[in-house]
């Protein structure tokens, strides 16, 4: 692993830009507002963001089965999934790790806003185009 990794320097940026959306806006919002606050944000810094990003989900022969919309897509690399809620859980996990694998993105972050101290866990596939 290559801490200077473009992928790496982008997810310490985010990390940055979300304990900083935090420490403003603490806990007790929807997740929308988080999402809009973090994309504006980001967005100021110059990068590129793309929020309720469609993820096409495909079977085996290609034929598409459903889409997703991952909150936020940074830099065409990295998905942020953002939950509002008391505490992640396995399904939130499972969540991104879907995003993943259906995007073939290899990053993920998860962020939790609506616990009283702030979640933000990073997530990867060393092969999104298998299955787990």
């Amino acid at each position: 692993m290559n801490l200077k990794d473009p992928v790496f320097v982008l997810c310490d940026q985010v990390r940055e830009t979300v304990f900083a959306l935090q420490k403003y806006h603490r806990h007790g919002h929807n997740e929308k507002v988080y999402e809009n606050g973090l994309a504006h944000r980001l967005r100021k810094q110059g990068l590129k963001v793309v929020q309720q990003h469609p993820i096409h989900v495909f079977d085996e022969d290609g034929t598409v089965l459903g889409e997703y919309f991952a909150d936020l897509l940074v830099e065409d690399t990295l998905i942020i999934e953002l939950k509002a809620v008391k505490t992640l859980i396995d399904e939130h996990v499972a969540q991104l790790l879907g995003y993943l694998r259906s995007s073939r993105r290899e990053h993920g972050l998860l962020i939790n806003f609506g616990a009283p101290i702030l979640q933000v866990k990073k997530y990867a596939l060393s092969d999104p185009t298998t299955q787990l």
